[in-house]
């Protein structure tokens, strides 16, 4: 199960990779976050790395010092993997491809063979369709169209040298990185009992309801119940839980403190769309900032054995 849902963050720009949704923007409030619980010489972790745009907020700009980033699909783990380990020849690699509609033709083709790819062009053609298709969305088709006859081409998210940048960046940071590839409910437990209270974990599961539409690989209702029951074991660190702002979701996390909010779409269509944030015992909850728009929020005034809730 993987989450392939993040975007670039608009005020740092620090990942390579782009995504539909809204978690890069929440870089500045996790930046909060940390500031506000005494979080920043601990640990911050992301289950669901995808495009890990906050990671390298938090890290490149020194929030955090040690980031660990998993995501289960064998095509983002090889990506991150030759951002980390094999930086030159990725760099190299991007530096020289063409960008062209047979070049994607022949990137999808590598893609779609997960399983039997080199781990190193496999990562290659992922980061390459997910620079070329619209809205970076794997399933999508190519920017502009196979005819190129759309406003923007195949080449208007892929500017090499600003790209290789972001790489550079997060290369020369490898060794406050921890990166794995598994499966989220076996990555908490194999990897949680390792964190100490100083941690923080952003969990930002698949979309219940749009998941099909922004994902290659969504989540069934099953799966996300089963997240929720690994992230309620998560006793001993602070959490965030993010998902598209839908009943079943508020039903799963019904015993926890939440805020609602709304922020602007880019896939598919210009529309805002309603998010919600779920967050363990005890976290101070700081007001979202800007494009973000905290539209309500449920915060308990103490745990919740006290029952003391407050709505605004």
């Amino acid at each position: 199960m993987s989450n392939e849902s993040t975007r670039v963050t608009q005020s740092g720009r620090y990942s390579p990779l782009r995504y539909p949704g809204g978690k890069g923007k929440v870089a500045r409030f996790m930046c909060e976050v940390i500031r506000l619980n005494g979080l920043s010489d601990g640990l911050y972790v992301e289950p669901y790395a995808g495009g890990a745009a906050v990671a390298w907020e938090l890290l490149i700009t020194g929030v955090v010092r040690r980031v660990a980033i998993n995501d289960v699909s064998r095509p983002v783990y090889a990506f991150w993997m030759s951002v980390l380990h094999r930086t030159e020849e990725l760099c190299k690699a991007i530096d020289s491809i063409p960008l062209t509609v047979d070049e994607w033709d022949r990137q999808r083709e590598i893609f779609l063979d997960h399983t039997g790819a080199d781990e190193f062009k496999l990562g290659l053609a992922f980061f390459f369709l997910n620079r070329t298709n619209r809205s970076g969305i794997l399933n999508a088709g190519v920017i502009g169209g196979r005819n190129q006859t759309g406003k923007w081409k195949i080449d208007a998210r892929f500017n090499k040298g600003d790209l290789i940048s972001r790489i550079k960046k997060i290369a020369a940071l490898r060794s406050r990185v921890e990166l794995t590839g598994m499966d989220a409910q076996e990555f908490f437990a194999e990897k949680a009992g390792n964190w100490n209270p100083n941690t923080l974990v952003y969990i930002d599961p698949p979309y219940y309801e749009k998941g099909r539409y922004l994902y290659y690989d969504a989540y069934a209702p099953e799966d996300h119940k089963s997240i929720a029951e690994s992230v309620f074991r998560l006793t001993h660190v602070s959490w965030v839980v993010s998902y598209d702002d839908v009943r079943p979701i508020h039903d799963l996390y019904s015993d926890t403190s939440w805020l609602q909010y709304t922020l602007n779409y880019s896939a598919r269509n210009a529309s805002r769309g309603k998010e919600a944030m779920f967050f363990s015992d005890g976290l101070k909850v700081p007001s979202l900032p800007l494009p973000l728009l905290e539209t309500a929020r449920c915060i308990n005034a103490k745990p919740l054995s006290g029952g003391n809730r407050v709505v605004v």
